[in-house]
């Protein structure tokens, strides 16, 4: 039997910036956030906060906007105790900007995400053997509305912020993949899809935890690094250095045949 018959496979997705581009929606609203917290004096643009981001603990973009926020004052000498930020009222103005005013009726940037990919390729995956889910940092509301109202997923399997720790911990990796096998015969190959350093730092310590299963991190290219081939690459360099087996510039483009060549070509 050949390899790729014989791997049983499962890949995990994340959404942000894999699913959806959310450089007008999440990263607009961490520059928003910023911008008002420092009165209007620093709006990050998005290399700051991709550069932010390669540091690879400032997965969850509450965090990132508090962080550079407090970057900014402290370079202009203050201390963060003397700063007494607001997380809360940080994290109400992002998701008043992400999300709209009201929490129960999105109408904010949300709204308006371009979808990467399409529920007929996830059918694909299905049809070749292959389980699929979502592990993200995105809220479940949040995720859920891009899944279930937007592709018209039926209950997919999904760990998001509310349920685990944040990226780059596996805990979320690895529970989402128990939720796949739900007693069933055990995955040998698991692939995680993300666009962020933090992604494959979470790979890299789901390999140094469970050794029993083969952990695959493949990188895509967030839409808004594309825009010029030195953005390009510089940030594909950023995701194989941090540990991705390969980098795509769109999801789909992992195909069945591509995710088995990538297990056997990994395996060998």
């Amino acid at each position: 039997m050949t390899q790729e018959t014989s791997t049983k496979a499962a890949v995990v997705f994340d959404i942000d910036g894999v699913v959806r581009d959310v450089s007008g929606s999440y990263r607009r609203a961490i520059a928003d956030t910023v911008e008002y917290f420092t009165n209007a004096a620093y709006r990050p643009t998005p290399s700051d906060i991709d550069q932010l981001k390669s540091e690879g603990v400032w997965n969850n973009d509450w965090e990132a906007s508090q962080e550079l926020i407090y970057r900014y004052f402290t370079a202009g000498g203050q201390s963060r105790e003397q700063l007494q930020l607001d997380y809360n009222a940080i994290v109400a103005f992002f998701q008043s900007r992400y999300r709209g005013p009201d929490p129960n009726n999105l109408t904010g940037y949300i709204c308006d995400e371009p979808l990467l990919l399409e529920s007929s390729y996830l059918d694909q995956l299905t049809q070749a053997g292959i389980a699929w889910g979502f592990f993200s940092g995105a809220t479940r509301v949040s995720a859920n509305f891009v899944l279930e109202k937007r592709l018209g997923l039926q209950s997919p399997v999904l760990i998001a912020m509310e349920d685990a720790p944040g990226k780059p911990d596996p805990t979320g990796l690895f529970a989402t993949v128990r939720q796949l096998e739900n007693g069933i015969e055990q995955n040998s190959a698991i692939v995680y899809v993300g666009d962020t350093v933090a992604d494959m730092y979470t790979v890299e310590k789901a390999r140094s935890l469970d050794s029993a299963r083969t952990w695959i991190g493949v990188g895509v290219l967030p839409p808004h690094v594309q825009e010029t081939p030195t953005q390009s690459e510089a940030y594909t360099e950023t995701l194989l250095r941090a540990g991705a087996a390969m980098v795509l510039a769109n999801v789909q483009q992992l195909t069945p045949i591509q995710i088995h060549k990538l297990i056997s070509r990994v395996c060998a």
